[in-house]
């Protein structure tokens, strides 16, 4: 199969190439012209295109196939996070979380911010005493520190940021967030749920520049094309990360396709210019790899901090009145006018919904939209596609709903623990019904909410899809909801041509077929031939995005 005639630039030959085209699974060959595959097939019929300028890689039997496309990422945090702030360790305790903080304040320069990443989201109890404050502040040794907990929702602040951030003890909660107080005293303890987070972002992000954005966006690629990716949906795409995307994209750096998605709302949890001031500046940053075709809104929060809306409340506890079940951010009303909006401006609505009663209210306000305005010719993303209410399932599908899948969240984590600490075992573990979504014939898309998990690596959200364990090791023999596991075939669609139709770029990207880009990864196993627990040992030894190696390992 051939798209046009002409002679290759470049020629992949001699592998066990997996095209996700299902006309054509499996080839042993990809011819390449101009960054776009000019043909799928043997080696023999790919030979044909060889030419004295053509460059020939001998895949020596290796498996190929199309590069990731991951529909959820926070593109500039996670440069951000791996260029100017630091990681904590999985499992870390109070004492732990102190001592790291410790260990960067001895190096800092003075009044320098200790930003760091991520405290587990069952550690919420712990951190919100006074005493645990107090630890915090003597191993700050006087610098302000932003600490985020690992949903990105919400901080823990030492004192000195409080201060600098103009927080203070009898300062009322902020619209659609909390400050967290000690349940003996009433006082602060540093925890910031939701929109009081961003108070303390703002303060700390004083000394970020464009060109540390820029620089940020640049690392960012580099780490997503070292795990094949090449192509990824920003989540929440403020006015810097549309300037730094587009700037690299004019300078030919870079190395991915890139969709965004422009909040309507600010979120609570970052800032910069939003809503219509946003939307009628997103042309000026349209190149020909960045797509500004979405739009984004926060419906919900977190479980763990039990601001996501459920049909059904948590347990009860001293800090919420009885009965508490989350709410949502939009009025219904509201809903349906930004749906309505975003369809009229040709662009798709993702929205964060992860509780169940969130995903129902935006399936009745697309239900709504779709009564008045007919069929649309855009997707809406419902970003956490996680608690679905049985009846919910097949409304995806009968609306062209997206569930945006992040795998990598789902699977055993301290996240889990998380939400049974406030839901209980039964309906925290009833979590991401992925096998019945895709039997009911609902798109599914895979993202990773990178650096909300701090590897973006989508082979471990894949083997989580096939085996329900986490495949790092941790929670040892701990399945979640076993029956919804899916095969392997699948797993790898919904990370590659699903995400890429529900961006809207499947004709540039997501399988291997003439006409489209280039984007080809090489492996240093085939996963098809290995037991499914080893899947995300797999790793990518050369990443080609439009025909050039943007990595090599």
């Amino acid at each position: 199969m051939s798209h046009g005639a002409g002679r290759a630039d470049l020629i992949l030959t001699n592998g066990r190439i997996y095209t996700v085209d299902p006309a054509k699974p499996w080839a042993e060959a990809v011819a390449v012209a101009g960054g776009r595959i000019l043909a799928v097939g043997s080696h023999a019929e790919i030979s044909g295109f060889a030419g004295s300028a053509t460059t020939t890689v001998d895949l020596q039997g290796r498996m190929a196939m199309p590069g990731f496309v991951d529909v959820h990422n926070h593109i500039m945090m996670g440069g951000q996070a791996d260029l100017f702030e630091t990681q904590i360790k999985a499992g870390a305790t109070v004492d732990d979380i102190c001592a790291h903080v410790r260990g960067q304040a001895e190096n800092a320069a003075p009044g320098q911010w200790i930003v760091a990443n991520q405290w587990g989201a069952d550690m919420m109890a712990a951190l919100n005493t006074q005493a645990a404050l107090a630890s915090l502040d003597a191993a700050s040794l006087g610098h302000p520190v932003l600490l985020r907990d690992e949903t990105m929702h919400n901080r823990w602040v030492n004192s000195e940021a409080m201060r600098l951030s103009g927080i203070s003890d009898n300062q009322p909660d902020p619209p659609a967030g909390a400050f967290g107080r000690d349940p003996r005293t009433g006082r602060l303890t540093g925890l910031l749920i939701e929109s009081a987070a961003g108070i303390v972002e703002r303060a700390a992000a004083d000394h970020f520049t464009e060109a540390m954005g820029e620089a940020a966006v640049a690392r960012a690629v580099e780490i997503v094309n070292a795990h094949g990716v090449t192509a990824f949906q920003d989540a929440a795409s403020v006015l810097p990360i549309l300037k730094a995307l587009a700037n690299l994209d004019r300078k030919d750096k870079l190395t991915a396709w890139a969709v965004t998605s422009l909040p309507l709302i600010e979120p609570s949890f970052m800032f910069g210019l939003s809503g219509d001031e946003l939307l009628a500046l997103r042309d000026q940053y349209r190149t020909s790899h960045v797509r500004p075709n979405f739009t984004k809104i926060f419906l919900d929060g977190v479980p763990g901090a039990q601001t996501a809306a459920f049909h059904d409340a948590y347990i009860q506890d001293s800090a919420h009145p009885p009965g508490h079940r989350g709410e949502v951010l939009v009025t219904y009303p509201e809903l349906v006018r930004h749906i309505d909006k975003s369809e009229k401006l040709g662009m798709g609505l993702k929205i964060h919904c992860t509780g169940d009663y969130a995903v129902t209210e935006m399936l009745d306000a697309v239900e709504a939209v779709r009564h008045f305005n007919g069929p649309a010719k855009v997707l809406h993303h419902i970003a956490h596609a996680s608690y679905i209410r049985a009846d919910d399932i097949s409304r995806f599908a009968e609306l062209g709903v997206v569930a945006d899948l992040c795998p990598m969240i789902w699977y055993p984590t301290t996240f889990l623990e998380g939400h049974k600490a406030v839901m209980g075992e039964e309906r925290a573990t009833r979590f991401w019904p992925i096998a019945d979504l895709r039997k009911s014939g609902a798109l599914l898309a895979g993202g990773s909410d990178w650096p909300v998990i701090p590897v973006p690596d989508p082979w471990h959200g894949i083997e989580g899809m096939v085996t329900r364990q986490n495949p790092s090791g941790a929670f040892p023999g701990v399945s979640l909801w076993a029956e919804q596991a899916i095969d392997l075939a699948s797993a790898i669609e919904i990370y590659t041509l699903n995400s890429a139709i529900a961006m809207g770029i499947d004709g540039e990207t997501g399988s291997l077929e003439p006409g489209k880009s280039a984007d080809v990864i090489v492996l240093d196993q085939n996963v098809f031939e290995i037991p499914a627990n080893r899947i995300a040992d797999t790793q990518v030894l050369t990443t080609y995005f439009e025909g050039k190696a943007v990595f090599q390992r």
